[in-house]
């Protein structure tokens, strides 16, 4: 199933990434301007980017701590779909983890949520790059993954 259009460009306020998504998604960023997060319903997007190299380990197990509450509110084990694997993206080191993470409480109604963590530490910067998914929504909706895919794609590093 093909993803809707990403006919919307967005920029983090640091200016060095860019990323697509449908037009009724909404951007919202933390007071310190790090943090950038895209929502269109369900699924979301984080974006934490730091100037400088950070080293790509001790930088992936901080992108993974990119919850949607805080620590003492989730369940503390989480099931790994795959952990730490390695790659080159573009002039960037890369590291890729997708894991479940039980909250306490609901969060935008779910309990359950799948979050793939997607860092990228090269060229002067260290990105970490976040999807958020219902665990339900992922398992049963193609056009669901099919959105979270093509915009996780469309980060684009300048």
């Amino acid at each position: 199933m093909p993803p809707p259009e990403l006919t919307e460009e967005h920029r983090h306020p640091g200016g060095h990434v860019s990323f697509r998504t449908p037009p009724d998604w909404t951007i919202s960023t933390s007071p310190d301007k790090a943090r950038l997060d895209a929502w269109g319903g369900d699924v979301g997007l984080r974006l934490v980017d730091r100037a400088g190299e950070q080293g790509i380990d001790s930088f992936h197990a901080d992108c993974m701590l990119e919850r949607l509450a805080p620590p003492m509110l989730t369940e503390p084990m989480v099931k790994y779909e795959y952990d730490f694997v390695g790659g080159v993206i573009g002039n960037a080191r890369a590291l890729d983890s997708a894991f479940a993470v039980r909250y306490d409480e609901a969060v935008k109604g779910h309990r359950d949520w799948r979050q793939r963590n997607v860092t990228l530490v090269g060229s002067g910067r260290s990105l970490c790059v976040v999807t958020y998914v219902p665990s339900e929504q992922w398992k049963k909706s193609a056009a669901a993954r099919a959105l979270l895919n093509a915009v996780l794609a469309s980060v684009t590093l300048q």
